[in-house]
């Protein structure tokens, strides 16, 4: 048996989904895989992702889940530190193994917040839902709009003539040891900044689902402009390297880019006319990737057809 969780590239909505703000990703290609069987006690090929792997047990036990073990192993074409939800994506494709293995059937957003409960217990940062959301909610040709206070949640069309492109500043970053649980602290603290940038955020989402609806791409360069600016002045999450690939993007012939996922490194996010995007993608010299937008986890048997999670 096998399971597939995406990762994703947020398109707006940064540093917003632990305060119960407003998201806006979407689930990418590239993913990891987990192929399995029932096992006698928990062995899994995955180095590094211990902590993760036993968090999500924990979590799923919490859940009432039997206590049913699989022997496993992952393979993955989803970059780790690049700020496209990497951890969580490994949380989800393990709890799916877990669940089908014990014939246990928890509803997508319960196994989301189960995989955030996860993420927390295993690196002991307050992060938010986005990731693990994304992961089991994604839907091609579209983003997820997500209200990470109510859970409601919608899919926004994506436009057929505008490429979505991920580029990697090389700067690796993991929330445990960047500034990211000091920006929640502050946050929540009422600092006047971080609040400003939550609230102009929020908006800048609202903004960017009424754009895409509208089928306005032009709309989207100034929003991905104030966001980046927002992240680098208000929120201090971006970097040198990362302003410098946003500027980069622009001068290659992207039409809007960004920094995306928690910042201090990692990627950032592009949007370019279709036609154009390897030309964008090769001018700027970096590594790189034109995404494509995907559904979200799947789990199946090795000699069946795939089913949603």
């Amino acid at each position: 048996m096998e399971v597939w969780a995406p990762g994703r590239v947020n398109l707006m909505g940064e540093h917003t989904d632990y305060s119960g703000g407003l998201v806006l990703p979407v689930a990418i290609q590239l993913g990891i895989r987990l192929t399995f069987e029932t096992a006698n006690r928990f062995e899994l090929d995955a180095p590094g992702g211990e902590r993760f792997a036993a968090a999500v047990r924990e979590e799923l036990a919490a859940l009432g889940r039997p206590d049913v073990a699989i022997r496993g192993s992952v393979a993955a074409d989803l970059p780790q530190g690049a700020g496209l939800g990497s951890s969580g994506a490994f949380e989800v494709a393990v709890a799916l193994a877990l669940c089908e293995a014990a014939g246990f059937e928890p509803a997508p957003l319960a196994l989301a917040e189960a995989c955030q409960r996860a993420e927390q217990r295993a690196v002991g940062v307050p992060s938010g839902i986005l990731d693990q959301a994304a992961s089991l909610l994604g839907r091609a040709g579209h983003a997820l709009l997500l209200d990470c206070g109510s859970l409601e949640h919608d899919w926004v069309p994506l436009p057929g003539d505008v490429s979505i492109l991920v580029l990697d500043s090389g700067e690796r970053h993991a929330h445990e040891g960047s500034g990211y649980g000091d920006r929640r602290r502050e946050l929540e603290a009422g600092d006047p900044r971080r609040v400003r940038h939550v609230e102009t955020e929020n908006a800048r989402v609202r903004e960017t689902v009424a754009a895409l609806e509208r089928g306005d791409a032009a709309a989207l360069g100034p929003l991905f402009a104030a966001s980046h600016a927002s992240l680098r002045d208000d929120y201090e999450v971006s970097t040198p390297g990362l302003d410098a690939l946003v500027a980069t993007a622009l001068e290659a012939g992207a039409f809007a880019a960004r920094m995306t996922g928690g910042g201090f490194g990692g990627s950032i996010v592009a949007l370019a006319e279709r036609g154009r995007a390897d030309d964008v993608l090769a001018r700027t010299r970096a590594r790189g990737w034109v995404v494509q937008s995907s559904d979200g986890a799947i789990r199946r048997r090795t000699d069946s057809t795939p089913d949603r999670a």
